[in-house]
């Protein structure tokens, strides 16, 4: 069994130079940290907070995330399909998450606000009463993912195919209706 870790806030390090002890760490606070390209597999966070790290392709698998809050980070190609589905829950506040993957991944009710998330993979993703707040999602992969009840109205640059996805009652601006036609090449005005 893993050490425990518990509240305990970590500030500045660059864990690509000096490794993060292997443990399952509690109500820690990781902030202004370099995780980039960082091995974090098999670890565990459970209710951590993550503010202002670069965690751009840390490897994350089978890694537990319980949870877990990402504030102004940087995530950019990160697999959180290969995390631990165990208790997965997550919430992201002004972040870089371009290019990485939810592949499958059950994400009822996860918030992301104000973040990019451009050419992310939401394929067989479950989405049910998700939140995008300020999103911008160019690019992102929507197939076979249920978004019931999700809450798009202020995001934008989306495209998702109505008739390959689940959307009840989704809701979306009047404004941004192109996004879920735009495979009828229709102009509207």
């Amino acid at each position: 069994m893993n050490e425990i870790i518990e509240e305990q806030e970590f500030k500045g390090i660059n864990f690509k130079a000096e490794q993060l002890k292997k443990a399952d760490y509690e109500y820690c606070v990781f902030r202004n940290c370099n995780f980039a390209g960082v091995e974090l597999s098999n670890y565990s966070f459970t209710e951590c907070e993550f503010a202002n790290c670069d965690m751009s392709s840390a490897k994350l698998l089978h890694t537990s995330l319980k949870e877990v809050s990402f504030n102004n980070c940087k995530l950019l190609g990160i697999h959180f399909d290969q995390c631990n589905t165990f208790l997965l829950a997550m919430g992201f506040n002004s972040c870089q998450l371009d290019l990485s993957s939810f592949y499958q991944l059950i994400l009822k009710q996860t918030v992301f606000n104000n973040c990019s998330v451009k050419e992310v993979d939401f394929v067989e993703t479950d989405l049910t009463e998700a939140k995008f707040n300020d999103c911008d999602l160019s690019g992102a992969t929507f197939e076979n993912a249920v978004l019931t009840k999700a809450d798009l109205r202020n995001a934008f640059g989306y495209d998702i195919d109505p008739e390959i996805n689940q959307i009840s009652k989704m809701r979306v601006s009047s404004t941004d209706l192109r996004g879920l036609l735009s495979k009828h090449d229709l102009r509207i005005d």
